[in-house]
């Protein structure tokens, strides 16, 4: 797990998201063109939550989350996405 020097504001979350799948089931090799953005990730950094709604996940834990959740960002040169704990479906 990378260790970045950032602290997410209120409810937010940083996320690393998985790499795209680069092959099927089958074997086929996807092309970069026809690759899905990932829908799971790891999180990163928490933000300290609001006043009446704490953040429900921690560093370390993999979660889903909305194909569109999320504004990337770019930290170190390294890809990442920041978005608020409601966007997140659940912990893998």
């Amino acid at each position: 797990m990378a260790k970045v020097n950032f602290k997410p504001n209120e409810d937010r979350v940083l996320v690393e998201p998985a790499e795209a799948e680069t092959k099927t089931a089958s074997g086929i090799i996807i092309p970069d063109t026809a690759k899905e953005k990932p829908q799971k990730g790891t999180i990163i950094a928490v933000g300290e939550g609001l006043k009446d709604k704490p953040v429900t996940v921690k560093v370390g834990d993999t979660v889903l989350y909305g194909k569109y959740a999320g504004t990337e960002i770019n930290i170190d040169g390294k890809e990442y996405l920041i978005m608020r704990n409601s966007d997140i479906f659940g912990i893998i």
